[in-house]
């Protein structure tokens, strides 16, 4: 479900190593849909750096209060692994320009792949003064690449509103599709009595 701030976005050239997703100012609601859940808590959370007392820990604590903050040289470094490959669909960050100003990303690239070492680009978008959750669908351009199926995540913050050097994010999270309830089911049944009578006793 989009926000009336992201169907404002306005497109912008894609560069030749993925598709761009335009220009996102973030929405002061988070809003998934109903037939995804969120996968973040089982991965294992890395950062390419961080200042004392703003570590990775503040990405996942549903605090708006909290941030996680780079220390070092672009491009800043969220890293996401699985045990297992998992579907993924959905990316959602807060962040907010006008309490972090020069640390409000401009430029982010969603990275997937079985490990640090084959890392693919498969979306980049530039965020204009955002203030709330940004949306950012993993989707391909083909209707039926509703979602990537990976190991390995990766959000790399490439630049920074006014030029500024280190970034905050107040919170990621990250959504894949819902399991069937029902085994070898192709329908989605969300009623409770659907999926009582959907299989032939």
């Amino acid at each position: 479900m989009e926000s009336d701030a992201e169907e404002e976005a306005v497109a912008t050239p894609a560069p030749a190593a993925g598709p761009a997703a335009g220009r996102l100012k973030g929405s002061p609601e988070l809003t998934v849909d109903a037939d995804m859940r969120e996968m973040a808590k089982t991965g294992a959370w890395s950062v390419s750096s961080c200042k004392a007392g703003n570590g990775v820990a503040a990405l996942r604590d549903d605090n708006l209060d909290t941030y996680w903050q780079s220390d070092g040289a672009q491009p800043h470094l969220v890293n996401i692994q699985f045990q297992k490959k998992v579907q993924l669909q959905l990316v959602v960050l807060y962040v907010d320009f006008k309490l972090d100003e020069s640390y409000t990303p401009s430029k982010i690239s969603i990275r997937a792949g079985d490990g640090f070492h084959n890392l693919k680009e498969i979306k980049t978008v530039e965020l204009a003064k955002p203030v709330g959750w940004v949306h950012i669908s993993l989707s391909g351009a083909d209707p039926r690449e509703t979602f990537i199926h990976t190991f390995m995540l990766q959000i790399a913050i490439l630049s920074n509103h006014l030029n500024g050097r280190d970034t905050h994010i107040r919170q990621i999270k990250i959504y894949g599709p819902r399991p069937n309830p029902v085994p070898h089911q192709p329908f989605h049944f969300t009623s409770r009595e659907f999926i009582t009578y959907s299989t032939i006793r």
